[in-house]
């Protein structure tokens, strides 16, 4: 008869918040999230509130696919060593401080510009802004899983997302603030000045323990065989050759060796758990305008107190992850992210009611920050800290790429069938994640059971 599992108290679980990795996570994750909304729902504002077609906004969402394909430079970050930088600050931190430069140049180009008159040029500094926060993105991941153990994991991930969603409420209320006393040059500067922070940090905190890159290929069996066939070779090519085989075949082969026939069905988890709000996201902001909100009013109730209910939400789904582990909770984040989607398409129907307002921002917010931390966990629990930035560069590319192919077409469902139609379809997207969520929570190799009361 198996033993039951005492699982920690809740001040157990509170007191995991007070360690110096998980706290760092605030401001990295503060740093992460900074970026996203200006080049996605605050662009799409600043667009919209210029005269730019709906259609156009829509598109203008595909800058995010570059979050989406991170993996295919992700082995760079992981496994090449940046001159000075790397020296200096180590892997992890040189990696990052260089994108938070790639971010804030962006910025400030952004900032220069008038979207009615250089719309493509608008795109490109986006893009720029988009491609740095993706790279950064890379980095931080791995750092938050190698700086701390997998049973911290969750708190660190908790920690990120309400860090995340400040810097959501900086680029989302903060810019709209801007914008609506000084102009969207002011916003586009200041949130740029806001690298800063993410800068510090990297500068303050610790490079995490790893194995140096060379010691990583030696103990890597297929680069030893490669060496061992390629003897006589021109030496750049062995060394090129077993980069490549240590850098981007092995994670990938590794991740398919340890789950072997249920590593698809993973992949398609992934892919479809935040399918659904995804999905819709570009479409949010239009909404508010096209309803008839202010900008104030929309900086008010959709970024302040939804962001205030997604950093509950985050809280939330640390603490229930901790003690109750992560398969159920991952039930609930896939049923309460998708449902949620609903309350867009009664809002739509309703029309500028802002009791409605209010109602779907709660939802919608507190159910994301919940699923965020939660999700977050379960793919560091996949990652083999071998390859901790190439496969979880996969794993998160990989969740947001359908959701943002998708919300592309947002635009055209919305002009052609309405608001409320658009939402109940991206509703019925988030279906499968919930039949997977069941599937998975029930295999304790996949979901680790929470972790037992200390002695």
């Amino acid at each position: 008869m198996p033993i039951p599992i005492a699982r920690r108290s809740w001040r157990e679980a509170l007191a995991i918040y007070l360690r110096a990795p998980v706290i760092t996570m605030l401001f990295l994750g503060f740093s992460a999230g900074l970026p996203f909304l200006l080049v996605f729902s605050t662009l799409s504002a600043w667009l919209r509130s210029d005269g730019v077609e709906v259609a156009a906004i829509g598109f203008f969402s595909w800058i995010g696919i570059l979050y989406s394909i991170k993996f295919f430079w992700a082995p760079v970050v992981d496994r090449t060593a940046l001159p000075l930088l790397t020296r200096l600050l180590g892997q992890r931190r040189g990696w990052m401080l260089l994108a938070q430069a790639i971010i804030a140049t962006g910025l400030v180009g952004l900032a220069s510009l008038d979207p009615q008159d250089n719309l493509a040029l608008v795109a490109a500094f986006s893009l720029m802004v988009a491609f740095g926060s993706a790279t950064q993105d890379i980095s931080i991941d791995a750092f938050r899983i190698e700086s701390a153990p997998d049973d911290m994991q969750a708190a660190m991930a908790s920690t990120y997302i309400i860090g995340y969603r400040g810097g959501l409420l900086a680029a989302g209320a903060g810019a709209l603030y801007v914008a609506s006393w000084i102009s969207w040059e002011a916003a586009y500067l200041s949130m740029a000045a806001l690298v800063g922070i993410g800068v510090i940090t990297v500068l303050v905190r610790p490079e995490p323990q790893r194995l140096s890159l060379t010691t990583h290929l030696i103990h890597e069996p297929r680069v030893r065989a490669f060496l061992r066939a390629s003897r006589g070779k021109p030496r750049w090519l062995r060394r090129l050759g077993a980069w490549l085989i240590g850098a981007v075949v092995c994670p990938f082969t590794d991740f398919f060796t340890r789950h072997r026939r249920k590593a698809l069905w993973l992949l398609l988890f992934v892919a479809v758990y935040r399918i659904s709000d995804l999905a819709m996201a570009s479409m949010a902001n239009p909404l508010y305008i096209d309803l008839g909100f202010s900008l104030a009013t929309i900086a008010n109730i959709t970024n302040i107190f939804g962001i205030a209910m997604s950093i509950g939400g985050g809280i939330l789904g640390g603490l229930l992850v901790a003690r109750y582990g992560i398969g159920p909770i991952l039930i609930l984040g896939a049923t309460a992210a998708t449902l949620t989607n609903l309350l867009f398409a009664a809002l739509a129907l309703a029309g500028a009611h802002l009791p409605m307002l209010v109602m779907t921002i709660v939802g919608d917010n507190l159910s994301n920050g919940l699923a965020s931390a939660v999700f977050i966990a379960f793919l560091s629990s996949l990652t083999s800290r071998a390859y901790t930035a190439t496969q979880y560069a996969l794993f998160s590319s990989l969740m947001t790429l359908p959701g943002k192919f998708l919300s592309g077409f947002g635009g055209l469902v919305v002009a052609a069938d309405g608001y409320a139609t658009f939402f109940v379809i991206a509703t019925a997207l988030g279906l499968p994640a919930i039949a997977l969520a069941i599937w998975i929570s029930r295999d304790h190799n996949l979901v680790p059971p929470p972790m037992p009361r200390a002695a």
